[in-house]
């Protein structure tokens, strides 16, 4: 019968090192990134070009500033409450305000004074959604005779 060994005997000490060494330096690393500020004032200058009457979500604003994936780290750099930054213009998924209580009704006060229209809770989207990056023009639809479609 075979002694029995726990499921870390199983590898090498040198691989449980590499493995060791990684994650905790990859934990560093996210950690360090989260709290630096160049990262944060990276986040606060996207913000700064959302204008008036538009809204982006948190995850636009990281995807703009070079950070996919990082929305909560969005919701960190307006935490800090630095003046001059537009907060209220930064909705969650699907135009939902994630802030509770007073806060969410100063955010919904705000965009209203600025123009934004709201279907129930959530901000029109189609109407309001800013997008960092041009997109193509889209070419017209073209009939079997070749004309345009009606309508312009």
């Amino acid at each position: 019968m075979r002694p029995a060994t726990s499921r870390s005997d199983s590898f090498p000490r040198s691989s449980r090192k590499l493995v060791s060494d990684y994650l905790r330096e990859s934990f560093y690393n996210r950690l360090a990134l989260k709290t630096d500020p160049k990262y944060f004032r990276k986040f606060l200058a996207v913000i700064r070009r959302i204008p008036r009457g538009k809204v982006a979500t948190y995850g636009d604003v990281a995807y703009a500033a070079g950070f996919p994936g990082m929305a909560r780290q969005v919701a960190w750099a307006l935490h800090a409450g630095v003046p001059g930054v537009p907060w209220q213009r930064v909705v969650g998924a699907g135009g939902k305000i994630l802030l509770g209580g007073e806060h969410g009704f100063e955010q919904r006060m705000r965009l209203e004074q600025e123009g934004v229209a709201f279907t129930g809770l959530k901000v029109n989207m189609e109407a309001h959604h800013f997008s960092f990056f041009k997109r193509k023009a889209v070419k017209k639809a073209r009939s079997k005779s070749g004309k345009t479609s009606p309508g312009r």
